[in-house]
């Protein structure tokens, strides 16, 4: 059953796995000397392998929650089972620093369709669970999971922009 009233609680996972995410590209930058675009980087490296691999732990239930918002997902549901895999690829390729013009390209893509999805559900004021996590935690889709995916999509234009 889906709350109508959320509190800080509901999102822990998400609020600790960000914050570690955060944290460790801040050091992993700071030893190794880089500048803010690598620092991106980074932290889109290790968002996207953290949050892929939680959706790998049960890629059917994965699939399923995602069909529930996902435009992509809605229309094709095995798109649902390559996600996880998308996520882990453009992880890969950041933490590598491997063809940036089109890894960022394909995550602004990538997460401006998700953000799509997500705006769509929440302007229904629809009370669904968000697959931003896979199914190992119940976090509810709310504005948070919007600002998410915005903010992947942001740090990928900025990192286009910079190439330029």
């Amino acid at each position: 059953m889906i709350k109508e009233k959320y509190t800080i609680k509901d999102f822990l996972p998400l609020i600790s796995l960000f914050v570690l995410i955060t944290a460790a590209s801040v050091v992993w930058v700071m030893l190794s000397e880089g500048d803010f675009m690598r620092w991106m980087e980074l932290f889109m490296g290790l968002f996207f392998i953290v949050f892929g691999l939680f959706k790998v732990l049960n890629l059917k239930g994965f699939k399923d929650a995602y069909r529930m918002y996902d435009v992509i997902a809605t229309k094709y549901p095995s798109y649902g089972y390559a996600y996880p895999f998308l996520e882990l690829g453009l992880g890969a390729l950041y933490l590598l620093a491997l063809y940036p013009f089109a890894t960022n390209l394909v995550t602004l893509a990538l997460m401006s369709v998700s953000a799509w999805g997500v705006y769509l559900k929440l302007r229904k004021k629809e009370k669904i669970m968000c697959a931003c996590l896979g199914v190992v935690f119940k976090v509810p889709m709310t504005w948070v999971t919007l600002v998410e995916d915005l903010l992947m999509a942001g740090m990928a234009l900025v990192m286009l922009l910079i190439m330029f």
